[in-house]
């Protein structure tokens, strides 16, 4: 994708905008960041430099590969609330599609929604013919995210360093699965 392409990308649900992150959500990426209940389940709390690195990490990819994770922006109030998107960093057990939200938009199912029109995305723009989510077994909520999203549990994975000795179960669904819960309906 061309960096104006890039700029332009835009994902709208009925009450989020996902879109290619920027240097300006810096700030909101780093207090989520900080809050070790909201990062438990992403790498842990981590510092403000260390979570420039990671923005720059998906904001290169976006450029490099075409595919990062999305900023996810409130339409109501313009505000930053997370990350979540497509992702397929080497040595990953598949192409994933994964989801933080900051601590206080938790239970508005807002990851399930921005997840929904992500992996919509990866399937039918990106072509990926399979998607997976990296779960702890402990992270009952992500896991009631994935089955909302019609994905299954499929076992115990691996992640590659530094995140090989956190254990992960791999859960995921086919684009086949997943265009068979999404078939237009037709009228009789």
């Amino acid at each position: 994708m061309s960096d104006s392409s890039l700029d332009a990308l835009q994902i709208e649900t009925p009450r989020l905008i996902l879109r290619v992150p920027r240097l300006a959500d810096l700030d909101a990426f780093a207090a989520m960041m900080t809050d070790e209940e909201t990062a438990r389940f992403i790498g842990g709390a981590a510092p403000r430099e260390v979570t420039w690195r990671a923005l720059m990490t998906m904001i290169g990819a976006w450029h490099a590969t075409g595919v990062s994770m999305f900023s996810v922006i409130e339409k109501a109030t313009g505000r930053w609330v997370g990350r979540l998107g497509p992702w397929r960093p080497e040595g990953w057990p598949g192409g994933e599609v994964g989801w933080a939200i900051v601590r206080d938009c938790w239970g508005r199912g807002y990851a399930t929604e921005g997840a929904e029109a992500a992996m919509a995305f990866a399937f039918d723009h990106l072509g990926w013919i399979d998607i997976i989510h990296s779960i702890a077994p402990d992270n009952h909520s992500s896991q009631q995210v994935a089955a909302k999203l019609g994905s299954r549990n499929r076992g115990p994975g691996r992640l590659p360093p530094p995140f090989a000795d956190s254990p992960v179960d791999i859960w995921g669904q086919s684009r086949e699965t997943w265009q068979a819960r999404h078939a237009p309906t037709r009228e009789p």
